[in-house]
């Protein structure tokens, strides 16, 4: 909520905002994430403590967090205090789209330079990168979780930022065997970072049953009796039972009237460690890009936000890792959290390319020039009212426009095709991102 000067004050009730709005006395300024902006109330005439932004980086997904602490009345000495979650939002990235799109246009150019006959000499050699250069795939994820977080300071008065710095050691991961000179291999850190991996990487579930919630051993799926190593790729987690049941069995034969189960063990064994390295490669320059919003930035352990978690009972979701984020006393308790997450993907804002090209990299088909048709664009957030036909109903999703005035229009629940541009009424201009919504795992307090 803002006041009439387009300050940010603290947030509404949402049934309050619906009655300030049937009033007059606000007027709509944002959809995605909702918004409004008091026409009789200023900054100096409101009360508030400010919020904080807690941050879970990752490298698929970055989850958000906008939360309030306050004191809670208590007889006891010791004064309590309680952390409310009021908004989150999961930030979906599309760093493995530009990897690939940088490939593509990789392998154009390299067609071209061996389809001439005369000598090209490659350009990339002749390019000097700048310090603190990230691939465009990485610095990708970087630039949409500090504009996400850029957009709500503009909307909610922030006092802190709070992000989670996760690293994990690739060499150690990777190499199977323990190094020399790390100080953690000799400290109470011992195992402790290969194991939060693969609980990470085969979503803390038994690998040959598929039970939750007991407690995991680390097993080898190559048993070492067979020559099996202690390379990341080669373990993985098993409840008490199956471990002891597979004993030195090759998993082709333990798992042989289940080749299902065993084709996905196998491929998800040999899944790279891209996103560790992404994540690693983010985290600091991610911590000095929020730096630079111009409000304090603290930042945090992941074994800091695991503990806050469990303490709680949360189920592991990026949003209710964003909500643990940071320091949460014992005297402190989480007490809610949004019932709906806002899910923003990156989509990008389209290609300037006037051709599309075929395999070969030859013109496939060519491009309109113009790119608004009866006032809108493809990626705009709309919502249509359709009173008959097939689709008839009421419709809010991004559109993709034609010179013919029949949009369609992409929802949750699928595709509304041939909607005439009268029935549709603007919501958001196109920004890059999608938008939706998902329900977030239940919890009480």
């Amino acid at each position: 909520m803002l006041d009439c000067h387009g300050r940010p004050l603290m947030p509404t009730h949402p049934a309050r905002a619906r009655r300030l709005l049937s009033q007059g006395r606000a007027a709509v300024i944002s959809h995605m994430p909702f918004a409004i902006r008091m026409k009789d109330r200023t900054l100096a005439q409101s009360e508030g403590t400010g919020v904080e932004v807690r941050v879970d980086p990752g490298s698929k997904g970055t989850g958000i967090a906008v939360t309030m602490e306050q004191s809670a009345p208590s007889s006891a000495a010791v004064p309590k205090s309680v952390r409310r979650g009021l908004f989150a939002i999961e930030l979906r990235h599309r760093g493995s789209h530009i990897s690939k799109r940088m490939q593509q246009r990789a392998a154009y150019r390299r067609r071209r330079r061996s389809a001439n006959l005369r000598y090209r000499p490659v350009r990339f050699r002749n390019r000097a990168r700048k310090d603190g250069w990230l691939p465009p795939s990485v610095q990708h994820r970087i630039d949409t979780t500090v504009s996400v977080v850029r957009r709500l300071g503009r909307l909610f008065p922030v006092n802190e930022i709070h992000v989670e710095r996760v690293a994990f050691d690739t060499h150690a991961l990777s190499a199977g065997h323990p190094l020399e000179g790390a100080e953690y291999q000799q400290g109470t850190l011992c195992g402790f970072e290969i194991r939060e991996y693969l609980l990470v990487k085969w979503g803390s579930t038994c690998a040959y049953c598929g039970v939750t919630g007991v407690p995991l051993q680390i097993e080898h799926i190559c048993p070492r009796a067979r020559g099996g190593s202690d390379r990341a790729s080669n373990l993985t987690l098993a409840c008490g039972p199956c471990n002891q049941a597979k004993g030195s069995r090759m998993p082709a034969d333990f798992l042989a009237d289940s080749p299902e189960r065993l084709a996905r063990i196998v491929a998800q064994a040999k899944a790279p460690l891209r996103d560790a390295a992404a994540v690693n490669a983010t985290r600091r320059l991610l911590h000095v890009a929020l730096t630079g919003l111009g409000r304090p930035v603290r930042a945090w352990s992941g074994g800091r936000t695991k503990y806050n978690r469990i303490r709680s009972s949360l189920p592991k979701t990026h949003t209710l890792d964003a909500l643990c984020v940071g320091e949460l006393a014992e005297s402190t308790s989480l007490v809610s959290h949004p019932n709906a997450v806002l899910v923003v993907i990156a989509t990008g804002r389209g290609v300037y390319a006037r051709t599309t090209p075929d395999k070969f990299g030859f013109p496939r088909l060519r491009r309109p020039r113009q790119k608004q048709h009866h006032g809108y664009a493809t990626g705009d957030l709309v919502a249509a009212s359709l009173p008959s036909g097939k689709y008839r109903g009421h419709h809010v999703g991004r559109v993709a426009v034609r010179a013919t005035g029949r949009f369609n229009i992409r929802t949750a629940s699928g595709l509304v095709q041939g909607v005439h541009h009268r029935r549709l009424r603007m919501l958001k201009r196109a920004d890059g991102y999608g938008y939706g919504t998902r329900p977030e795992d239940s919890f009480t307090g």
